[in-house]
């Protein structure tokens, strides 16, 4: 496994992690993860995993605000690809964030990702700013108080709600307070949550790639229910229900890498 760095075409310094021999499937990590996260459960097959930190995270650089979207992060994509002298993807995929990254590159750029794969997705066809509040509101608490915002975060109403229907969920919004370069999560969460990948139905229900879909339950910024309505909306597209890390922890894990392992043996058939 390697991690080396390039610089965008409009100057950000951006990390990212290649490992593997094989056709490349790019695999991405959700918002305000670290490499950590798609590296736990990518399964051990003949395929070179590339991963690209997005701005603001790990070391890279985070750039200008107003440039801070799912939109700018998919052209940091194919800048990271045309830097590689990548022509097209075996797979395109990742975890939330990353789906949300994956599936823009599949609907606009069809050319250049040969299939896809949607793993806990936060968005269909439109913003979801209801299951978006959590990190809406760790964003506001951290911009007010910084780290000291935990114990006010904690006491709120929604917090409680979200810790009963998926403890899981509530943990890693607790985790955005001892994020290192905490204005960068200020500014990160100041605007993907109210973002979406900006594929319409329209797009969606001609997409040609044929797709995994990777949901579970109790899952409050993630529903089932999104995974699902993207299985029926995408015309090639399978969807893999596994238990949610609220539950069972190890089971996620294992049925998490199964399901991609499978889908991923038909890139070397």
């Amino acid at each position: 496994m390697s991690r080396k760095s390039f610089t965008t075409p409009d100057g950000c310094q951006l990390v990212y992690e290649v490992e593997g021999e094989g056709p490349v499937v790019l695999w991405q990590h959700g918002l305000g993860a670290s490499f950590d996260q798609p590296r736990a459960v990518f399964p051990e097959v003949a395929v070179t995993r590339l991963s690209l930190a997005c701005r603001g995270h790990e070391d890279s650089d985070l750039g200008p605000l107003e440039d801070l979207s799912i939109a700018t992060f998919s052209k940091d994509v194919l800048a990271l690809l045309d830097h590689l002298g990548i022509d097209r993807l075996a797979a395109a995929g990742g975890i939330s964030l990353g789906a949300a990254i994956s599936l823009r590159l599949a609907a606009y750029y069809p050319e250049r990702v040969e299939r896809l794969i949607l793993a806990r997705p936060a968005w269909v066809d439109r913003p979801a700013l209801e299951n978006q509040q959590g990190y809406i509101a760790v964003g506001q608490q951290l911009e007010l108080f910084g780290a000291q915002g935990l114990e006010s975060f904690q006491s709120t109403e929604l917090y409680q709600d979200i810790k009963k229907l998926s403890p899981d969920n509530a943990n890693s919004l607790l985790s955005y307070f001892s994020r290192p370069r905490l204005e960068t999560t200020t500014a990160l969460l100041a605007r993907l949550p109210k973002d979406w990948p900006g594929v319409p139905l329209s797009m969606l229900t001609v997409l040609t790639q044929p797709t995994l879909l990777i949901g579970n339950g109790e899952d409050w910024v993630h529903p089932l229910s999104f995974a699902h309505k993207l299985a029926e909306f995408i015309p090639h597209a399978r969807l893999e229900v596994i238990p949610s890390k609220s539950v069972d922890s190890a089971g996620y894990t294992a049925k998490f890498r199964l399901a991609l392992e499978q889908f991923l043996q038909e890139v070397l058939m």
